[in-house]
């Protein structure tokens, strides 16, 4: 396998565009097999740092600053960071002239396990993580990555076809792919990302490319509740099973008389009840009946799912219960990017909560988040650049108390302040973290942090 790779790269010119930590691994794979890289970015040899170094005593070419997309049409491949915004003017006049490929794309290119393939605008996190246990706790050998944890380029050709390899896909990933995971999983659909997609179309046009090249021998995992991911669900050839917690399905898993169960042509099999599971909210359920169906598919004992989902509790950043002083819980539920996600948190609890929300503007409509504000927060405290619409929204439904923090330290004092005994104080923002932070995890981070020095104060 090495040798046909490198016969496939050796001379190559190529461009790797966005010189984040995820694409060092492949610019590093793609200098093991011969190819000449030049890393294109537009930040500076300052900003970069240390990378800059690293990248150069790899024999990488750096172009940086405003020129970073400069000659792209004279290399061979050009490599595009999921970030990069697809609709710039000097990558669309590519279109055509060369070849586009991403780190995701030679993993699923060079891969001889079979691929699990997870993507939505939800949940994708926490159900691509409970599949990996599953196959695990099988004792199936198992990869995760994709969006979550570390890139599994320079790891690939080493991975064994009896193996299985787990991918979280974001939309980002999945716009650059003309190929379709073997076993493709949407958890469901809503609004995100109209920063980036412009609208709706776009990005529900990204999400279903996860279906779109799949073949008659592939597995389509379905969400039988979301309309939008029956819509995407109608490009595929490949044989449906559904998930689904608000009816029964012919062929999947849902939810009746407090167990879990799976049905097929052979009959039907509870593998939990759900006062076992130890997730919080009615979402996680969704979660765990998704991921059973592919974790079953991959090959996954019903035995080893059961396990599971009766000791699996979380991620970290998603309902994280991170402290408790004086009788007062404190939540990190920094992966809720989106409004939606955070009105799954709020859900996610019967008592008071004071609600920790705001940051980076993905132009996002803070309505639905408003309603459940007022439907079962105590008060809402904002933060960063999205904390004026956000007041805006709640009090367009009425009247209610609202509080305006400086950033996150500000904010965690203020819910100390409101909360009594009983009471839940969560860092749901509904928004990205990049006003503040580089990522949610960081933003997750610092609200450990600020909770521990909460606690230690007494």
């Amino acid at each position: 396998m090495e040798d046909t790779v490198r016969r496939e790269w050796q001379g190559k010119s190529t461009a790797v565009v966005g010189l984040g930590v995820s694409n060092v691994p492949l610019i590093r794979f793609l200098r093991r097999f011969g190819a000449a890289v030049s890393g294109r970015d537009k930040a500076t040899r300052e900003a970069l740092g240390e990378r800059a170094r690293e990248l150069e005593e790899l024999g990488v070419e750096l172009i940086l600053g405003e020129g970073y997309l400069d000659g792209l049409e004279a290399y061979d491949v050009v490599f595009l960071s999921p970030g990069i915004p697809k609709n710039l003017p000097q990558l669309q006049a590519l279109a055509g002239k060369v070849q586009f490929s991403s780190e995701i794309g030679l993993v699923m290119r060079y891969c001889r396990a079979p691929i699990l393939g997870i993507t939505g605008s939800s949940g994708k996190t926490t159900t691509t993580t409970l599949i990996g246990e599953m196959l695990r706790a099988s004792g199936i050998e198992t990869y995760v990555g994709g969006n979550i944890g570390t890139p599994l380029i320079e790891k690939v050709l080493d991975i064994p076809p009896q193996a299985r390899v787990v991918l979280e896909l974001s939309s980002f990933q999945l716009e650059q792919l003309t190929v379709s995971p073997q076993y493709a999983l949407v958890t469901n659909f809503s609004e995100n990302h109209l920063d980036v997609h412009g609208t709706m179309e776009n990005y529900a046009a990204a999400k279903a490319r996860i279906y779109r090249f799949q073949h008659s021998t592939d597995a389509a995992v379905v969400n039988g509740d979301d309309p939008a991911v029956l819509a995407m669900s109608a490009q595929t050839p490949a044989r449906r099973y559904y998930f689904s917690r608000r009816r029964e399905v012919e062929r999947g898993t849902f939810l009746r008389d407090g167990l879990l169960l799976w049905r097929d042509e052979q009959g039907e099999r509870a593998f939990a009840r759900t006062s076992e599971v130890r997730l919080l909210g009615e979402h996680n359920l969704e979660n765990l009946l998704a991921a059973a169906v592919m974790a079953h598919l991959g090959g996954a004992s019903w035995e080893a799912i059961g396990q599971v989902c009766r000791t699996f509790t979380g991620v970290a950043h998603r309902l994280e219960l991170v402290g408790e002083k004086n009788g007062v819980r404190y939540y990190n539920d920094s992966i809720a990017t989106t409004p939606v996600r955070a009105v799954a948190g709020l859900r996610s609890f019967s008592g008071p909560v004071i609600l920790l929300a705001g940051g980076y503007d993905k132009k996002l409509s803070f309505a639905p988040l408003a309603a459940e504000i007022h439907a079962r927060a105590k008060a809402v405290v904002v933060f960063g650049e999205t904390a004026q619409q956000i007041a805006d929204a709640v009090q367009s439904v009425g009247e209610f108390p609202i509080y305006r923090a400086a950033d996150l330290q500000e904010a965690v004092r203020i819910g100390e302040s409101l909360a009594a005994p009983g009471d839940v104080v969560l860092l749901s923002p509904g928004c990205a973290s990049y006003d503040m932070y580089r990522n949610f995890e960081e933003r997750g981070a610092h609200f450990r942090r600020l909770v521990a020095e909460l606690i230690k104060e007494g």
